[in-house]
């Protein structure tokens, strides 16, 4: 049976949006995208990326000098994961009360709630493919 990998933490997380908002990228590329946002390291930022590589979160292309690293799984398949997993965890396999606490503790925009409705739709018949 194959295992998902484990759940990332908020800072792999950091860096994992850089991946994919930036595509295959080394440690200096990362570095630079995430100090922008906040003060970073250079080891601390390649000492997450090794722990990464090892739990499976990311791929290390070793070819060049300077290795680089890609996310190795699309960003929402794992958005998918998390939120499935504070589903289950959190509220009991609810998504509606999953709903109801996000949009309590958020203002969602018109555009928001208009595609949540779109979205609703499409699930009710069936056509977001999850049936």
């Amino acid at each position: 049976m194959k295992q998902s990998p484990r759940k990332p933490t908020a800072s792999e997380l950091e860096i994992l949006r850089v991946l994919w908002s930036r595509g295959p990228s080394t440690v200096r590329q990362v570095l630079d995208a995430l100090t922008e946002k906040k003060e970073m390291g250079y080891t601390g930022v390649l000492k997450l990326l090794q722990i990464m590589a090892a739990k499976g979160t990311v791929r290390r292309d070793e070819s060049a000098r300077a290795h680089v690293y890609e996310a190795r799984r699309p960003a929402e398949q794992t958005k998918r994961q998390l939120a499935g997993d504070m589903l289950e965890q959190v509220f009991e396999g609810s998504a509606s009360q999953l709903m109801l606490h996000a949009l309590a503790g958020q203002p969602a925009s018109r555009e928001e709630i208009d595609e949540l409705r779109r979205i609703l739709d499409e699930h009710e018949r069936g056509e977001d493919g999850s049936r």
